[in-house]
């Protein structure tokens, strides 16, 4: 029977440019979950891929790999009634040094339960990612998502990173099938959208994009996954982070409503940076991105960097974490404007109770 599914399926959607057919959101889910239980051959698993990405996923074709991708996931419940779900790119960050990381700890101290997750390694980029990050600084990356869940509850901590090997050990078992493919699949723009925490109540997606069309992609699908807010971020390297140095744009919506543009600038929340990003340790303009990524170094100095930028160190990776957490604040009807939003990120931080909740 799965033999005959996915037959039918590949002999559609595999048949050239000009020839090819979409499938059902049904045959999608069902040969997503083919491939996730390890039902057909990894040579017919690698084309089902390849061949959605290669004639570009209809709506209903990433609606159908999300449900299965959901259905695989082990998601636990927080003792929260609204949990933040930070969805930064799995596969990191090579050209700038990451700050989200530690986006969870700072909007913890700012009363939001806010939940990321990730894994160690993925492609095409290989960066550096928040598992590294957060490994690195001494915090905890192994925690199975029910006690993910419940640290989001605990007074004096309040966030929680779960790593998808624990979460979707089905999907995170594809991560060798995905470095053959090489190219983005469908599975890359849905695994965000996985929910491994949510609330009682209300989860909320905040996650990036670089290229246009994906914002009203990312959108219908977080409605679809049942998210009641989001907040789609134009980040650097496609993070949660807009550039510290030009216009800002995010996407969001509300109560599953339709998504809406806002544009804004880094000077309106007091940021006046001349970089995009914080630099990678001996990256310069003209080689960044081209050096060979040494990703312990890296994301050592990111935990260094992000440490210090909580215990109240002024630079780029301050800034960062300010912008992002003024953007969810203001996402989540926290704090009335941009600026206020930002003033509260400082707060927390000269407070220190953002330094607090690195425990």
């Amino acid at each position: 029977m799965s033999s005959a599914l996915m037959n039918s399926i590949l002999k559609r959607i595999a048949t050239g440019p000009e020839l090819s057919k979409d499938i059902s959101r049904e045959e999608a889910r069902e040969g997503m979950r083919l491939v996730l239980d390890g039902q057909v051959d990894p040579v017919q698993a690698g084309v089902f891929l390849i061949a959605l990405r290669m004639k570009r996923e209809t709506d209903d074709e990433n609606r159908g790999v999300l449900e299965a991708i959901r259905e695989a996931t082990l998601a636990a419940i927080a003792p929260v009634d609204d949990v933040l779900d930070l969805g930064d790119p799995y596969d990191g960050y090579n050209r700038s040094l990451p700050a989200a990381p530690f986006l969870p700890p700072l909007l913890a101290a700012c009363g939001v339960a806010t939940v990321s997750h990730g894994v160690e390694s993925m492609g095409p980029k290989y960066g550096v990612t928040h598992r590294q990050v957060l490994r690195a600084a001494g915090l905890p990356v192994d925690l199975p998502p029910p006690q993910a869940a419940a640290r989001l509850g605990e007074p004096g901590i309040g966030w929680a990173y779960v790593d998808q090997s624990l979460f979707c050990p089905k999907l995170y078992a594809l991560a060798g099938l995905r470095t053959l493919i090489v190219k983005r699949p469908a599975i890359t723009t849905t695994e965000v959208l996985a929910g491994p925490v949510r609330g009682r109540l209300r989860t909320h997606l905040v996650t990036g994009y670089v290229h246009k069309p994906y914002p009203r992609i990312y959108a219908l699908l977080a409605r679809h996954a049942g998210f009641d807010s989001a907040l789609l971020v134009r980040g650097v390297e496609g993070g949660v982070t807009p550039s510290l140095a030009q216009n800002g744009r995010v996407f969001q919506y509300h109560r599953l409503g339709e998504e809406r543009a806002t544009d804004f600038k880094p000077a309106d929340l007091g940021i006046a940076q001349s970089v995009r990003a914080p630099r990678v340790p001996g990256a310069s303009d003209e080689n960044r991105g081209e050096m060979p990524l040494d990703a312990p170094s890296v994301a050592k100095a990111a935990a260094e960097a992000g440490v210090a930028a909580l215990e109240g160190a002024t630079g780029a990776t301050r800034d960062c974490l300010v912008y992002g957490a003024a953007l969810c604040l203001w996402h989540l009807g926290r704090a009335p404007s941009l600026q206020e939003a930002a003033a509260a990120a400082r707060g927390a931080i000269d407070s220190g109770k953002a330094r607090q909740r690195l425990r």
